[in-house]
């Protein structure tokens, strides 16, 4: 069995991203389908808000956090095995600069491939929600 390899983000926080990246998806995909139906000007407020939150937040992570997300997001993606973690974590190390909120908000799927990640961990994401 694979040793699962320690984070230095916590999983609530990464909870937190795959859960305000699906705001910002459903904003942005209510925003598309009003242009669909003719309306004029649509209010893209909630939708920038959404992903203004998300790249603040992501901003506001330290570096390991950040690499940790990016590691993550590319596991989830397919782009390595859990097995090959430290590998997929130097090359993540090596590509961060001061544009990874941007590039991870910019990214489609990003809930998918997080959350996929964390399954890996077995972690859940609606073992992280809370019951209405």
């Amino acid at each position: 069995m694979t040793k699962v390899p320690n984070l230095s983000i916590s999983p609530e926080k990464v909870f937190f991203v795959i859960a305000k990246s699906r705001q910002a998806e459903s904003s942005a995909a209510g925003l598309d389908r009003e242009a669909d139906n003719g309306d004029d000007a649509p209010e893209d407020h909630s939708a920038r808000t959404d992903r203004a939150e998300l790249i603040g937040f992501i901003r506001d992570l330290n570096e390991d956090e950040q690499i940790d997300l990016v590691t993550l997001t590319w596991l989830g993606r397919g782009d390595g095995a859990i097995g090959n973690w430290g590998e997929l974590r130097a090359e993540a190390s090596r590509a961060h600069n001061n544009r990874t909120a941007s590039y991870l908000v910019g990214t489609p799927m990003l809930a998918d491939y997080l959350e996929e990640a964390l399954s890996e961990f077995g972690l859940s994401f609606e073992d992280f929600e809370e019951p209405l």
